[in-house]
C-alpha cells in the first residue's frame, strides 16, 4: 500500500529543474506527480513516477542528487472538509505529517493527497480501518 517517490536535490538556480524534465522526457518518463519546495540554496523536486527504481537509476547516470521515499496517496472526496477528516484521525493517533501535497482528477470528483509521516505502518493501519482508499504502487498509472 506504499508509493514510492523520488526525491530530487536541486541547486535553486535557473535551468536546474528544466535539466531534470529534459532527462525524463528523454527518456520518455511521465510524471504522475509533483511536488517542488526550495530554500534559498536548494530545492527538492518530488516525483511520483512509473519504474520508479529504473528511474533512480537514469537520474543517477545523471548525476542527480537522488533517494527514494516510501509515502502514502489516498483518495478523498473532493468536497470542503475531505482533508480535514484525514488529518484528524492522523491526529487522534498522534501521526505526525512531515510533508504532503494533492491534486485532483476533475473537480467535483476525488482529490489525492500524498502523505509523508512518521510512522508509515500506523498511518496506513488507520486509514484502513477507517476505509480511506489508499492507492497502490501498481496503480500508479491511474492516478
Amino acid at each position: 500500500m506504499l508509493l514510492k517517490q523520488l526525491s530530487i536535490f536541486l541547486e535553486n538556480k535557473p535551468g536546474k529543474l528544466s535539466e531534470v524534465t529534459k532527462v525524463l522526457k528523454d527518456n520518455n518518463i511521465n510524471i504522475r506527480s509533483l511536488s517542488m519546495a526550495d530554500t534559498s540554496d536548494f530545492g527538492i523536486l518530488r516525483l511520483i513516477v512509473p519504474n520508479v527504481e529504473n528511474v533512480y537509476k537514469i537520474l543517477k547516470e545523471h548525476h542527480f542528487t537522488v533517494k527514494i521515499t516510501e509515502v502514502i496517496a489516498v483518495k478523498i472526496s473532493d468536497r470542503p472538509g475531505g482533508l480535514n477528516e484525514i488529518l484528524n484521525y492522523f491526529s487522534e493517533e498522534n501521526i505526525n505529517v512531515e510533508y504532503m501535497y494533492a491534486f485532483v482528477n476533475r473537480s467535483g470528483d476525488n482529490a489525492i493527497i500524498v502523505f509523508k509521516v512518521h510512522n508509515i505502518q500506523h498511518a496506513i493501519n488507520i486509514l484502513v480501518k477507517n476505509n480511506i482508499e489508499i492507492f497502490k504502487y501498481e496503480d500508479i498509472n491511474t492516478i
